[in-house]
């Protein structure tokens, strides 16, 4: 059995709790590693923690301005060799399938470094995401290392329902952020890809905190209950409409906007059901989309729901942004405005979908200054390539 496969092996074999310590151990044994370190980054996507100092990880590193975080903003990998030093230390990206969970460090002698040797280190960090992503069943461990402070009920539930925060496939990348990330209530995402399409749910729940959160769990869940079973678009938005309305009569509703994309084609079937609103960058133009409104989920009961048509082409950038980003009001009073916004989301055009969230938040947590959100915002970012 090669090294590689060695290592692969103890991986897949440790349990849940200690994939650490197995490709710890499996990087001292077979690559000489003189030690190993797991950062996770955390929720609000500003610093990586190590796993190894818990219940509160120990010495964070900033996620955008560090060797670790180089690895991490890049998605390659990053090597620290200080001249004529007998050891180095390489940082690998712990990623699946685009969703960016961490950075894998590994602090060697110079002289078993190579390029075979980083391309096998790279490849052993992606099967550990890929374990760790299995191991969260089993465990708590890595969403304890993501936590730098401690979440609200509402957030948790908010977090434990979305697919990721971004993803990538050769036809799209999507990147896609909440805040305040320990205190999320009542924005959402979600996203889901067959061989043929991909289905992409905003949404911005009525209310605050746990009631907020109850809202908008029983809506992603009626959406993709609706979706799983073969479901329209606006029979998905129909059903989860019954579903709200049958369980709170009216009295709250839910805004979201229904997306559903042909990966052949670029061509896009929509759903604007009160939603978070949806610009499109096109060749350095930002400009918003004017859909057509339909009544939020849940106002009345037996409310119908269309499609329209939407396209998009190769090199377009969408981005999908709820009221809590237009509402944000400086300590002056002054209200974030739609130049300032165009302005944030034009100069994001060099970074990649990923980064794209987090970059326009900060833009904005720069206009509202020290005063604490009174809502929570949302952003995502799809770059659409589309197919040959």
């Amino acid at each position: 059995m090669d090294r590689f496969s060695a290592v692969e092996r103890a991986l897949r074999t440790a349990p849940a709790h200690a994939l650490f310590e197995a490709v710890q151990d499996a990087l001292t044994t077979y690559y000489t590693a003189a030690s190993v370190d797991l950062l996770m980054a955390d929720y609000a996507m500003t610093i990586l923690q190590p796993v190894n100092a818990l219940p509160y990880t120990a010495e964070p590193v900033p996620a955008h301005s560090s060797a670790p975080g180089r690895a991490f903003g890049s998605q390659l990998p990053h090597v620290e060799r200080p001249a004529g030093a007998t050891e180095m230390t390489a940082h690998f990206p712990v990623s699946v399938r685009g969703d960016r969970l961490g950075v894998l460090s590994v602090h060697l002698p110079t002289e078993h470094y190579s390029e075979a040797v980083e391309t096998e280190l790279r490849d052993i960090a992606e099967v550990l995401g890929h374990e760790i992503v299995v191991a969260e069943r089993d465990t708590d461990l890595y969403l304890q290392a993501r936590r730098a402070n401690r979440l609200t009920l509402a957030a948790e539930m908010q977090w434990q329902l979305l697919p990721g925060r971004s993803c990538a496939r050769p036809e799209y990348e999507i990147g896609a952020q909440l805040e305040p990330a320990y205190a999320i209530y009542g924005d959402n995402f979600d996203w889901s890809a067959t061989a043929d399409h991909l289905t992409v749910t905003v949404s911005n729940g009525m209310g605050e905190g746990i009631e907020a959160a109850l809202l908008t769990n029983l809506a992603i869940n009626a959406l993709r209950n609706a979706r799983r079973a073969g479901l329209s678009l606006s029979d998905q938005a129909c059903l989860a409409d019954q579903a709200i309305y049958g369980h709170y009569r009216g009295a709250v509703h839910l805004a979201v906007l229904l997306l559903r994309f042909d990966l052949d084609t670029g061509r896009v079937e929509i759903v604007d059901a009160g939603s978070p609103r949806m610009w499109r960058l096109r060749q350095g133009k930002t400009e918003p989309i004017e859909l057509e409104p339909q009544l939020p989920l849940g106002m009345f009961e037996d409310t119908m729901y269309s499609a329209q048509d939407f396209s998009v082409q190769p090199g377009d950038r969408l981005f999908f942004i709820s009221d809590g980003v237009y509402d944000v009001a400086s300590p002056a009073g002054e209200r974030y405005s739609e130049k300032a916004l165009t302005r944030a989301m034009a100069a994001t055009r060099l970074l990649p979908p990923s980064q794209v969230p987090r970059a326009v938040l900060q833009e904005l947590a720069g206009h509202r200054g020290r005063i604490d959100p009174d809502d929570d915002a949302m952003v995502v970012c799809l770059d659409w390539h589309g197919r040959p």
